[in-house]
């Protein structure tokens, strides 16, 4: 029997933790910089550096203090012993 994976979005994420729950083992180092980097890249900080770096224009004062901060929340997680299992909640992340 085939079983079929979700590369990207929730569905593939919540089988991922619940094998983790399965396996006793919380959320890792690697989880909390795939959040972070999920919300950089929602916020549009990406296309706006690029774009930066394209044509010398700086990118909004807001967009990178939004990345500094995503930044600093994500190393904070990462060195929690455990990572809270809700880490993806909103209330860990700053509001873009």
């Amino acid at each position: 029997m085939r079983m079929f994976k979700v590369i990207e979005g929730g569905l593939g994420r919540a089988a991922q933790m619940n094998e983790r729950a399965e396996a006793g083992s919380g959320p890792s180092r690697e989880d909390v910089r795939r959040e972070a980097n999920r919300r950089l890249k929602e916020s549009g900080y990406h296309p706006s550096r690029i774009r930066e770096f394209a044509t010398g224009v700086p990118m909004l004062a807001s967009l990178k203090y939004l990345s500094l901060q995503i930044d600093f929340a994500a190393e904070t997680l990462s060195r929690l012993d455990p990572i809270p299992d809700d880490f993806r909640s909103d209330a860990y992340w700053p509001a873009g």
